[in-house]
């Protein structure tokens, strides 16, 4: 084999997952592709089904298991944490307000990251918060993307409209004017895993009297460019 580790059983572990990569494949099929033994080849896809890395469809047919879609989402999130620090000091430093990373957890985000101004009247967002997503422009961010039902769902009870979740997905940024807490306001937008889909919110929050009642007009462009950096990032892997 090209690719030998020298851990005979891991590369061939490794050969009949890579083979699965392109689609289902019978026992049939990963011999082939494989060239592997017959026995050989499925001992293996039988271990690897063990431990979910590989699973069968509804024809019984191998496929790539559910295990590796979790790792890759953990190594995801990972990533952007290890990115997200640089990325919300630079934020915070050329709009001078506190910036924040948020998840979607269920019916609540979560702040996994901040980076808070250093004095003055800032808000605070400490990492760990649980928010709910009913308000403030980076619920409207992860909620905007989300598929027609979910959407719905997520609508009833919301400080915001159908309507305005409308017009973020055609800005590509939301804002909010005293939406989560009298007297704050914020600009988000989304950061984007490697299928494009929404996985975080960046946002930098602060007071209204220094955010405006209009703050994308100030801010808009530089939470763009930090979510586009974080998306960049998940996008290249490291």
């Amino acid at each position: 084999m090209d690719n030998s580790s020298g851990v005979g059983v891991l590369d061939k572990a490794a050969l009949v997952l890579s083979a699965l990569e392109s689609g289902p494949a019978t026992l049939a099929g990963l011999v082939g592709a494989t060239g592997l033994a017959r026995p050989t080849a499925h001992r293996l896809a039988v271990a690897l089904e063990h431990h979910r890395m590989v699973a069968r469809d509804m024809q019984g047919r191998f496929i790539l298991g559910p295990r590796l879609a979790e790792l890759a989402a953990a190594a995801g999130e990972d990533r952007l944490l290890a990115t997200a620090g640089p990325v919300l000091t630079h934020l915070r430093d050329v709009t001078g307000e506190s910036a924040q990373l948020y998840r979607r957890q269920g019916d609540m985000r979560i702040c996994v990251a901040a980076a808070e101004r250093l004095s003055g009247l800032r808000d605070t967002v400490p990492v760990g918060s649980t928010l709910p997503m009913k308000a403030g422009s980076a619920a409207q961010i992860l909620m905007a993307w989300e598929e027609p039902e979910r959407l719905h769902r997520g609508l009833q009870g919301a400080r915001f409209t159908a309507t305005a979740l409308s017009g973020v997905r055609r800005r590509g940024w939301a804002q909010s004017i005293g939406e989560r807490e009298p007297g704050v306001a914020s600009v988000s937008a989304p950061v984007r895993g490697p299928s494009n889909r929404v996985v975080a919110a960046v946002s930098v929050s602060g007071p209204i009297e220094r955010l405006t009642r209009h703050p994308g007009r100030m801010h808009a462009q530089a939470v763009i460019d930090a979510a586009a950096r974080l998306s960049d990032a998940l996008r290249r892997g490291n």
